[in-house]
């Protein structure tokens, strides 16, 4: 019973023993007394919508993905920057010092800065509206561009245990360390500045890639912290304290590697937080009139959060009541579960009299059915 987002899959799932699900018919009359609650329920959100208005029209949807991809490019472009100005600080010192340590921590910050690339291409990606090919949208660039950031980083990792391994072997002296120091103090601030700026927008906006690339920036900003503790370690006469720390910051790149990557992967294999699943669950239970729920299913794609769910309603409903329903458990779930733009509602009936309407599905394998249970 669909219309609009409420499209009834052809492979929709339901077990072998679906009519035996679809018993307990006395739930119906059970409901059928529940109209003043429902009443009272929809006289407490047509206040809430007075108060707060909003629409869940496919454009609105598509202006807040719309924003959130707005944000993100703000975010990249201010700390693209940000760390641009910190690099170019980096640059003139080691013109003036001949530091190769924080020379290559340089090169790591502007590599850094340049991440910024391939996500605002994603973003932009991600605007553009759904086809006939593309029948989800482009959101999925977003992914694409959080592998080229966790190669970004695992690259940073090689790098930092090149530079470290090389300068253990072939210690140098450092010339202007107070200048080296301050800069490797403004390269570790700026990072981390730009780090805590996009990890806090990425979460807000929900992109894995950006969260992935603030990450990234953390781990350039302890090496450049590196870079002032082995000239701190240098001005007391241990000439491998640079390399030495260059070591145990390849070791903390290593970790946040792994934690990006595992963010990443997630995305990529359509993980989801169970809590989120188990929020839409509440949410569908919650609406009158819904006597039960079957799968749920949830996916990103980009920053968003696509819903497909069955519920079971009443058998007497028209298909204009079955399909209010349906609007009504969308509508619950865009409220309840953050970042959800749009879900598919497929309603099912309580078992009656007569033969099971899913009878030819039953070959198609042992698939889970929608349940009655309420409480």
């Amino acid at each position: 019973m669909e219309g609009n987002e409420h499209a009834h899959a052809p492979g929709h799932p339901h077990s072998p023993d679906h009519r035996q699900g679809h018993g307990h018919t006395h739930v119906e009359d059970e409901h059928r007394h529940r109209s003043a609650g429902a009443r009272l329920k929809r006289l407490r959100h047509g206040l809430a919508h007075a108060v707060a208005p909003h629409s869940h029209e496919a454009a609105d949807k598509v202006d807040t993905a719309m924003e959130s991809s707005r944000e993100g490019m703000r975010t990249l472009w201010i700390s693209l920057a940000v760390l641009g100005a910190t690099t170019a600080v980096q640059a003139l010192i080691v013109a003036l010092s001949g530091s190769v340590a924080l020379l290559g921590d340089t090169i790591h910050n502007a590599t850094d800065a340049l991440t910024a690339v391939p996500l605002g291409m994603a973003f932009l990606l991600g605007r553009r509206a759904a086809n006939r090919r593309y029948t989800y949208g482009y959101g999925r660039a977003e992914d694409l561009a959080g592998i080229l950031v966790v190669a970004a980083i695992a690259a940073s990792a090689v790098l930092a245990a090149w530079v470290a391994f090389d300068r253990l072997l072939d210690p140098r002296d450092i010339t202007h360390l107070w200048a080296v120091s301050a800069a490797g103090l403004t390269g570790f601030v700026g990072n981390e500045w730009v780090a805590r700026y996009r990890i806090r927008t990425g979460r807000k906006i929900g992109s894995a890639a950006l969260v992935a690339d603030g990450l990234h920036a953390r781990t350039d900003g302890f090496t450049s912290l590196a870079v002032l503790l082995g000239s701190g370690g240098a001005a007391l006469g241990w000439r491998t304290a640079d390399p030495v720390v260059g070591l145990f910051i390849t070791a903390a790149i290593l970790f946040v590697l792994k934690d990006a990557a595992r963010e990443v992967y997630r995305r990529l294999m359509d993980s989801v937080d169970p809590v989120l699943v188990a929020t839409a669950e509440g949410a569908l239970r919650s609406v009158d009139g819904v006597i039960g729920i079957g799968p749920v299913r949830m996916r990103w794609i980009g920053h968003a959060l696509r819903a497909e769910a069955d519920i079971v309603v009443p058998a007497h409903l028209t298909v204009v009541q079955a399909h209010e329903l349906a609007v009504a458990a969308e509508h619950a779930l865009i409220h309840t579960v953050p970042r959800l733009t749009a879900a598919t509602i497929h309603t099912d009936h309580a078992a009656s009299a007569g033969a099971d309407p899913h009878t030819a599905l039953a070959h198609h394998g042992d698939r889970p059915g929608p349940t009655l249970a309420l409480e």
